[in-house]
Order: C-alpha cells, then structure tokens, then sequence
C-alpha cells in the first residue's frame, strides 16, 4: 500500500483511484462497507482510502482529552488488511483546513488528486467550518468530472455504527459490544516499553505499553487476545491484561500491562497488538499483596475460560 501525504505534489500512478473519503478511527464496520462501496464502483481502478493527520478534531482542540481509537499506525495496518491500495493521508494543516467545500472538491479531489471516484458518508461534511455536505459533493462531482456515492450509515443495536458509539462501548466496560460494531476486536498495539518490574517479582511478568494519545477504555482487568507482531516471538498468545493507574501502587500515568500466558521470552522492544475480549473486572485496592496475588490467580483462570470458549 502506497501512503500519499501530500494533494499538491503527485506521482501519476497515484491518480485515478476510487476512494473512500474520512477519518476512518477504528476502521469500523461501517467505514469497511464505504470501502467495499468505493471498490465496487470502480472496479479497474486503484482501491484508495483518503483520511487525515493529525485528526482534524486533534488539530482544533489539542488539549482535549485523547480520543482515538487507534494510532495512524494502526490505521494503516488495519487499511492495507482491508485491500486499500492508496492511503491518501493527508496532512491536515491550516491550509488544507481554511478551503471552501468548492475548493476543497476543486484544488484536493479534483485537480490535486485526479481521483475517478468518492464514497462518503451520509453524514458527511468537508471544507472550511465543516460547511460542505454529501449533496454538496456530488453537485460538485457532476461539475468537475468526478463520480460520487453516498453511503447509507449502518446501524447495530440502537446505536448507529460510529467511533462516538464504539468510545462509549469501550468506556462502559463493553468490549464485546464494540468488537460488534468494529467487525473486530478494539485493539491497543505499541512497543514493549519498560516498567517497574513488580510483576516479575510477583510471579506475572507483564509487557507495559503506553496508552496515551488513546481513547482509554474502562480502567481494570481484561481478557485479551495478543499478537507479538515482530521480533524473535511472532506469534498469536491468550493473556490478562490490566489497563489503569494501578491503585494498589499509587501509580497516576495510566497504562496497560499485559501477562501472556504460557510464556518465556523478552519482549522489550517489540509491537504488541492486544485485543480487548471481555471486561473481567474494575481496577481494585487490597490489603496486601496476598489479596492482590489470589485475584490475579482467579483473574488469568477466568480469562482463560473465556478465550478458550472462542
């Protein structure tokens, strides 16, 4: 898959692509169905995703809370498993922001991009003040030469499928409702980084990730599906993994700390992918470390039974 950053400056090769316009955070069920949309629409033509980086809502509010679903890296991965061809990843910047939809459709899609066609969703907007809507890119595409679908947006339970609704699974502890609406397990992946230790010394030896720049889903214990991506252990692991501040040891810095089950090995430095399953329970106090090794015990039992019914 080639990563394309850039509207103004283009290879050749990288026009003509029939594209699938958004940001894509989670790269959800319903931004999958844009895909296979923008794939049937011009089957001969090259399969492209456009998105943006940073996040739009990152570059207007960049002290907000963190919110994402997954890192640009991960997009990208998730995108290219998906069949994508082109990443249009463009960087978001005063520039690309202060546009007119007309201009933004003109100067980016048109004329910038050369692109055959687009697929957008129905709640679609685009250009200065968020001010250009779907209709208005498909009056726009009929005048510059570029065809344009509207997808229907998809609905799961009484939620319509979104990155705002699949956040609320996730801060709800309903890890299993949000696999539902990804078409996927949510996912944290990151380098191996290193810790305090105190798991080794208790007998569960975990690999620490960092979270920040992430949406934090319900801090506590977890059920997790993990894939060591590179590195001398590649490989699929069950395990228990614990996301929070880690009450018992005064910690503020949230994290997620992950024991793979059955296995020897070091992992400093390689990229974990840990796939949220079940929600086994919120983070706890205890009176010594005794209480804390029991629950743990119980914890990797528990998580074991569930990954093993999969």
């Amino acid at each position: 898959m080639r990563i394309i950053r850039d509207f103004q400056f283009i290879d050749p090769q990288d026009r003509g692509a029939s594209v699938a316009i958004g940001n894509f955070d989670g790269v959800h069920r319903g931004h999958q169905s844009v895909i296979d949309i923008a794939r049937a629409a011009s089957p001969d033509a090259p399969l492209g995703v456009m998105t943006f980086e940073p996040h739009p809502r990152e570059y207007f509010a960049p002290d907000a809370p963190a919110f994402r679903l997954m890192s640009a890296e991960a997009r990208a991965s998730r995108l290219e498993k998906l069949g994508v061809e082109k990443l249009y990843q463009l960087n978001f910047n005063a520039a690309l922001s202060s546009l007119s939809p007309e201009d933004f459709a003109r100067k980016v899609i048109a004329e910038g991009l050369g692109l055959r066609h687009v697929v957008v969703g129905a709640d679609f907007c685009f250009g200065k003040g968020r001010k250009g809507t779907a209709e208005d890119l498909q009056r726009f595409g009929a005048d510059m030469g570029f065809g344009v679908t509207i997808a229907p947006l998809m609905e799961y339970s009484e939620d319509t499928v979104s990155s705002t609704a699949i956040r609320r699974a996730l801060s709800d502890g309903r890890p299993r409702d949000a696999a539902n609406m990804l078409g996927h397990w949510h996912r944290i992946e990151g380098e191996v980084i290193g810790g305090e230790q105190r798991g080794r010394e208790l007998g569960y030896p975990t690999a620490n990730m960092s979270i920040d720049g992430l949406h934090q889903p319900a801090f506590g214990v977890y059920a997790v599906l993990v894939d060591v991506l590179d590195g001398p252990f590649v490989g699929t692991y069950h395990g228990a993994a614990s996301i929070g501040v880690r009450p018992m040891f005064d910690g503020s810095h949230p994290n997620i700390e992950t024991f793979l089950f059955d296995f020897t090995g070091n992992l400093y430095g390689s990229t974990l992918s840990v796939g949220l399953v079940e929600y086994l329970r919120p983070e706890m106090t205890f009176d010594g470390l005794e209480g804390l090794l029991q629950q743990m015990q119980k914890d990797c039992a528990d998580a074991r039974d569930i990954l093993a019914a999969l």
